[in-house]
């Protein structure tokens, strides 16, 4: 008997996720992909109890799939917590808790990326009908509170002369030079060298929450503590000491609140659903004092209806910036060296306690990462806006170079570049939210891009009307939904036995399609890729025909005619207009 399936002949790689999510993609790869696919899938288990049984050779698996194969679609994990890793480990006696590899349980996102020299851009799904009820900002009583000393501001960066060894020296009491960290370096990286004076950070957090009594203020705290354990969190341990031994007693009597969240989702909550009076302490100043100018830019302006489709490239690839870095406090006081193929190019004091960071990023990396921006743009018509502090450090001018030399390797290859700007961090920012052209994409670093597509995502009214691509120099694609594993939404799911399935599955079926398309043009698949472009089609029509999840209620142009449906009632409805 003929098979009506469409006919594939690459295989597909599929990176299996944790809870609702996982029973979602399920069912989407059911529905969608092997009952009307004829096509091989290269399946694996990437769950957070596999990576922990596997001591993490699971994702080391991913990744030589994702190599080897060209195109995945990965679904959302979990990343445990110490009490959820303590239960996996009664629940597997025959693991050595003290021989885990870090892989087995830390995010796999990272070592992903980095394993198949990945960049990410993640960007709107283009719904018809969906419109957002822009928050009030205009006169709101929001104050950004961040230090004017230490860190990214006072750093020293420049450029590698040299291919060789970076190295970080420490010179303490005993007078003898440690090596706290060694890299390789090629000519022309930038590298960067940044400490925060534990004192000064001490005597800024008491400022902050004196001022928020004072004021009568809520406060809000945000670091990026988890990824940057050695810096942020250092900062936020010795912040956080400081208001539960001076001032949480006190606040809480005068009725204000306390919040302390990853700066990336804390500033996502904070524009898209501001506060009426609140104090928002970010002591990382690269990061205060873009948050501040777009607070203040907010109160004044607002926030205009979005219409545009929001891109944002984030390099990831090339092991660079904050998330690259090495990171930790001094042990003792002393003296902090940075040696570049065998000679000292800076050095500074630093006091016990003070929290390091080493950062360098690759040039070849960089130069990859910009043609990748530019190539994207131009093949979907995008305007493109950089933010570098080029003026300031030459850690961000050698950025501004490479465009410069990309630019004229495409006009010389007569491949137009897309129209561009390049202005600071902080007018990018602004830009994208108060001012946002029809179809912008803007590239970012790695904490940069993690902020600024939270925010994006946020004010697009959920994470599931997006979709994350990452991109690698040699052609890898590995597309995947930006949301997390819907852990609430799968404890609803457990206790109903299955009856209570609510889950938005738009940015995993997005990415679905997506993966489909990308092997139906490397493999001149005219019915795949048009199979791609019909479920897209589905997926948005759907939509537009008010079919919702209950997450999107309220939010298209006509609510009196939207019809909420439950996770399997959204599938039949995309299914039955394929």
């Amino acid at each position: 008997m003929m098979s009506n399936k469409i006919s594939v002949a690459a295989p597909l790689v599929i990176l299996h996720g944790d809870e609702m999510a996982q029973v979602a993609f399920e069912r989407i790869l059911d529905t969608f992909v092997t009952s009307r696919l004829a096509l091989d899938l290269v399946e694996i288990d990437l769950t957070a109890e596999n990576r922990l049984v596997t001591n993490g050779q699971a994702v080391i698996d991913a990744i030589e799939a994702l190599n080897k194969h060209g195109v995945g679609i990965k679904n959302a994990g979990m990343t445990v917590n110490r009490s959820q890793l303590d239960e996996m480990l009664a629940k597997h006696p025959e693991l050595d808790a003290s021989n885990l590899h870090p892989l087995a349980t830390k995010s796999p996102n990272g070592a992903i990326r980095k394993g198949i020299g990945g960049n990410i851009t993640r960007e709107d799904i283009e719904f018809r009908n969906l419109k957002v009820n822009t928050p009030e900002w205009i006169g709101r009583d929001i104050e950004v509170d961040t230090m004017d000393t230490g860190g990214i501001k006072h750093s020293n960066s420049a450029l590698s002369d040299a291919t060789g060894i970076i190295k970080l020296m420490f010179v303490g009491a005993s007078g003898d030079p440690v090596e706290l960290h060694r890299r390789e370096v090629n000519k022309g990286d930038p590298w960067l060298l940044a400490t925060n004076d534990l004192g000064d950070v001490k005597a800024w957090a008491h400022r902050f929450f004196q001022r928020a009594l004072d004021e009568k203020r809520d406060i809000y705290l945000g670091l990026k503590d988890t990824v940057i354990a050695g810096y942020d969190g250092v900062m936020r341990a010795a912040i956080e000491e400081i208001y539960q031994q001076n001032y949480q007693s006190k606040a809480e009597a005068l009725g204000l609140s306390y919040h302390y969240e990853l700066i990336d989702a804390q500033a996502a909550r904070l524009v898209a659903n501001p506060p009426e009076r609140a104090l928002w302490g970010v002591p990382d100043n690269n990061t205060g004092r873009k948050l501040y100018k777009l607070v203040e830019q907010l109160k004044r302006y607002g926030i205009p209806e979005r219409k545009a489709q929001v891109s944002i490239s984030r390099m990831s690839a090339g092991g660079g910036d904050q998330y690259g870095s090495f990171n930790q406090p001094a042990a003792e006081d002393g003296i902090l060296k940075v040696i570049v193929d065998g000679e000292e190019r800076h050095a500074r004091r630093v006091k016990r306690g003070d929290p390091i960071l080493l950062m360098s990023n690759d040039r070849a990396a960089i130069n990859d990462w910009v043609l990748q921006v530019f190539r994207d743009a131009s093949r979907k018509g995008k305007e493109v806006y950089f933010g570098l502090k080029r003026e300031y450090m030459d850690y961000d001018d050698v950025f501004s170079t490479i465009i410069t030399d990309v630019r004229y390797e495409l006009a010389k290859a007569d491949t137009p570049p897309p129209s561009f700007m390049i202005m600071r961090p902080s007018s990018q920012l602004i830009k994208m939210i108060t001012d946002p052209p029809r179809n912008a994409l803007y590239p970012a670093q790695n904490l940069d891009g993690d902020i600024f597509s939270d925010i994006s995502a946020a004010l697009g009214g959920s994470l599931a009307t997006a979709s994350s691509i990452i991109e690698s120099k040699n052609g890898t694609m590995l597309f995947e939904a930006p949301h997390g594993t819907a852990h609430d939404l799968f404890l609803k799911y457990l206790e109903t036995d299955g009856k209570e399935a609510h889950f938005n599955s738009s940015a995993l079926i997005f990415a679905v399609a997506n993966a489909l398309e990308t092997l139906g043009e490397r493999n001149d698949n005219t019915a795949l890729m048009n199979y791609a472009s019909k479920l897209k089609a589905a997926l948005i029509d759907t939509v537009a025909d008010g079919i919702i999840t209950g997450d999107l209620k309220g939010k298209t142009t006509t609510p009196e005619t939207e019809q909420v449906v439950d996770m399997q009632g959204f599938l039949d409805a995309v299914e039955a207009r394929l």
